[in-house]
């Protein structure tokens, strides 16, 4: 076969339209020259051979014809198929029956789809690829703003439980769980108790308690996590305890270590069929679980300096703690020398009203204002704290009941008229007081604090505005 430039020739559309432009164009100008030349010229009639001349001509160029159509109703059949293919028809396949140009064409065609389908199945997986990543990474930024909030929380110093809430509520966000909870074990306890659960149908779980033996029991003495799912599976008597407790199939549980201790565990758990943990679900639930020993440790830090300090950071009064300490003192030391030795305790009449209608900053202002005129009546010896939101205690050294309710009684006054100058009304604050003796009144700290409660609440009944030493009219 003769060949030019990869073409081929011997059976290709140029060599088939060169034939065809020979057949309807070469041979009738033969037949033509022919007539001319015999019979125009001679002017003869028409003869035998002239007919055949005649009908071998137009035969010819009948089958040039067809050699025409034939070639262009092939390129009309890849025409359509490339335009259904560049409409989106990737899946169509043009049929190839000869070898020639058209046909060359045709399959370059069905490469250039091949490729694109290639290409099409190729973005198809990055794209779920992708979606993958994305969701990755929007559960891993959902984790750190957990974390972040947790550490917000700590840093501002929130209660315990309410950083432990948020602890275990974003734990149930690892892993497809549909359930968390905490088992925490007080100071001087054996067994952990369920203290805080998150989940649908998890507050079955509340009022659980476990000992160190069983379940929990190598997790525990080796500060490792605990594992169930379906390539860690425990020992039958395990799993029904287990299932029994928990109802979980699958769980993931790290101890909280703190002390050389293991205070609580932090767990996740699900009832999904042929579900695994990954090494990212321990880490990040093993994040959680130190955030969780970090406010534990700072919650014991709070309440020892707590305890350490003697004075109100808002008033510079001491505090509850100092003046329990101190009545506790004095009551010894008054049965020791057989002297008397009294406790005050004044609370500000209708203060959640005043606070509620001037805001925080003018009701703090008002208990500085009240804190100064109860110390200013105080002698060296008295002891005078602040022993609640909005309430005051006294211990007075050497008084009896009556002489300590005069004192109440002063303060009172000082109080009402410091305050009752005000024009608005609602502003004019009066406190309500009950003073209890030692011991009349008991001789402990706890009856004394707990008798003149009683006076006061009796004080708040009768009107207000008043102090208390006995429940007598």
């Amino acid at each position: 076969m003769g060949k030019n430039n990869g073409f081929n020739y011997s059976r290709g559309l140029k060599y088939k339209l060169r034939i065809a432009v020979s057949l309807m164009s070469v041979l009738p100008l033969l037949v033509c020259l022919y007539l001319v030349s015999n019979y125009v010229l001679p002017q003869a009639g028409i003869k035998m051979d002239v007919a055949f001349s005649v009908i071998i001509s137009i035969f010819i160029s009948v089958i040039g014809f067809i050699v025409i159509k034939e070639i262009f109703d092939r390129v009309l059949m890849v025409s359509n198929d490339a335009k259904l293919i560049a409409a989106g028809d990737i899946t169509r396949r043009i049929s190839l029956e000869k070898e020639d140009e058209v046909g060359e064409l045709g399959e370059a065609l069905n490469q250039l789809t091949q490729r694109i389908r290639l290409n099409m199945d190729e973005l198809k997986n990055y794209g779920e690829k992708t979606t993958e990543i994305n969701l990755e990474i929007q559960r891993r930024v959902l984790v750190l703003s957990s974390l972040l909030q947790i550490s917000s929380l700590i840093s501002q110093g929130a209660k315990l439980e309410d950083i432990l809430k948020v602890v275990v509520e974003k734990s149930r966000l690892l892993a497809n769980s549909e359930v968390a909870f905490l088992l925490y074990r007080e100071d001087k306890e054996d067994s952990f108790s369920m203290k805080i659960v998150d989940g649908a149908n998890s507050q079955r779980l509340m009022g659980i308690q476990i000992g160190e033996s069983g379940v929990f029991n190598k997790s525990i003495k080796s500060n490792k996590p605990l594992i169930i799912d379906k390539h860690n599976i425990l020992p039958a008597h395990l799993i029904e305890e287990f299932d029994g407790k928990f109802g979980l199939r699958n769980a993931l549980a790290l101890p909280i270590y703190l002390r050389g201790r293991v205070t609580g565990i932090l767990a996740i758990g699900n009832n999904k069929e042929d579900f695994l943990y990954n090494k990212d679900d321990m880490e990040l639930l093993d994040i959680f679980a130190k955030q969780t020993a970090i406010a534990v440790e700072n919650d014991i830090l709070v309440h020892r300096v707590e305890k350490l300090e003697i004075k109100d950071a808002l008033t510079g009064l001491y505090n509850e703690s100092y003046i329990r300490n101190r009545l506790q003192e004095e009551i010894k030391r008054a049965i020791v020398y057989q002297r008397p030795c009294s406790f005050v305790l004044m609370d500000v009449d209708n203060f959640k009203n005043f606070h509620d209608n001037f805001g925080l900053l003018q009701a703090e202002s008002a208990l500085k204002k009240i804190a100064n005129l109860i110390k200013d009546s105080a002698s060296e010896v008295d002891r005078v704290a602040r022993f609640g939101d909005n309430c005051f205690a006294m211990v007075l050294p050497e008084k009896n009941k009556r002489q300590s309710q005069d004192i109440a009684e002063d303060i009172r006054r000082k109080i009402e008229f410091s305050f009752g100058e005000d024009s608005d009304v609602n502003k004019r604050l009066t406190v309500s007081g009950g003073v209890s003796e030692n011991p009349l009144d008991g001789i402990e700290t706890g009856e004394l604090i707990s008798k003149a409660k009683d006076y006061l609440e009796l004080a708040k009944k009768k009107g207000k505005n008043r102090i208390l030493a006995t429940d007598k009219n």
